[in-house]
């Protein structure tokens, strides 16, 4: 049980060693239930000026996530705030059967690597019920995690619903059996974003986002084969890790941006089965979008699709 205000130390100082990973962690446990409705405050502030992407002097050195649960099974966490981590707020590595709901998670718009709920290496979790803003992904779903549900998350400010980045450094990396359904998206840089280097292998596979409402954002449905977050360029490279089975259904509202609907595949390794169904999603002052969908192959749409991919695919 987490009650009242739990508040990490704010100097950087006071990290030091292998601790400057995390801030709380909870590792190998069966049948954990942490609750309580208390608040986790990472006074995340002076981690995030000097963070080398808001100080592009400074070093890239890592920070502390708030809360960590690593190799944990049958674990329960609900009816929490967490809020400023210094990086990301929770993190779910490695565990299975896992559900999270009613959280409550936040951070500034300008808060750099502050993911709301990061997935990696996880199966069989289910993530419903939870508002989240903060300065990078609302949720993140990453190498090695498969059966991931989620449902009813109020998502924005921040970077959307994503999955990866994978195949960073050319690994071989693995995400399947992906549902995000009844989602808001108010002023996020992306929507539902699949996002891939350069380089990697693997794939990620049978992926379904639907029933899902966007006011204002940039990118609403996008796939990157091309993702580079890097102060380097990023050369091209052949290998990819392959996006396919991917189905977005009922997906309407308003666009930031002129297109709302990017397929940015790759040349050598395209995206394929790629579905369409039910799409409306318009600029608020035009009330029109445009689509860019470059190697897409086997790809098919279904009710009304605006805007629509065919006629334009591998352009």
């Amino acid at each position: 049980m987490i009650k009242g205000n739990l508040k990490a130390p704010s100097e950087r100082a006071d990290w030091s060693g292998e601790d400057v990973n995390y801030w709380i962690k909870f590792k190998n446990v069966r049948h954990l239930t942490v609750k309580g409705g208390g608040e986790l405050d990472g006074s995340g502030q002076i981690w995030w000026q000097n963070s080398c992407k808001i100080n592009k002097s400074a070093p890239c050195l890592d920070a502390p996530t708030a809360l960590v649960f690593h190799r944990c099974e049958k674990l329960r966490v609900s009816d929490l705030t967490i809020r400023d981590s210094q990086k990301f707020h929770v993190v779910f590595s490695k565990c299975a059967n896992v559900k999270a709901f009613h959280l409550t998670i936040r951070a500034p718009q300008w808060s750099p690597n502050t993911d709301g709920i990061h997935v990696t290496g996880t199966q069989d979790i289910m993530i419903f019920n939870c508002f989240i803003g903060t300065g990078d992904d609302c949720i993140s779903i990453v190498k090695g995690s498969k059966n991931v549900y989620v449902k009813d998350i109020v998502c924005g400010p921040g970077h959307g619903i994503s999955i990866g980045s994978l195949g960073k450094k050319n690994p071989e990396a693995h995400v399947s059996n992906v549902v995000v359904e009844k989602a808001t998206l108010i002023g996020t840089t992306n929507g539902v974003r699949i996002k891939t280097w350069q380089g990697g292998y693997g794939y990620a596979e049978n992926i379904v986002f639907q029933d899902i409402f966007m006011t204002n954002v940039s990118n609403p449905i996008i796939i990157n084969q091309h993702y580079c977050d890097s102060r380097k360029p990023c050369y091209q490279q052949n290998a990819a890790v392959a996006v396919r089975g991917v189905r977005y259904k009922n997906i309407i509202g308003t666009s930031a941006t002129d297109i709302s609907v990017n397929f940015n595949c790759s040349s050598t390794v395209p995206c394929r089965d790629i579905g369409l169904q039910d799409i409306s999603l318009v600029t608020p002052h035009s009330f029109k979008s445009l689509s860019s969908c470059i190697n897409v192959h086997s790809s098919e749409e279904a009710g009304t699709v605006f805007p629509s991919c065919n006629g334009i695919k591998n352009q």
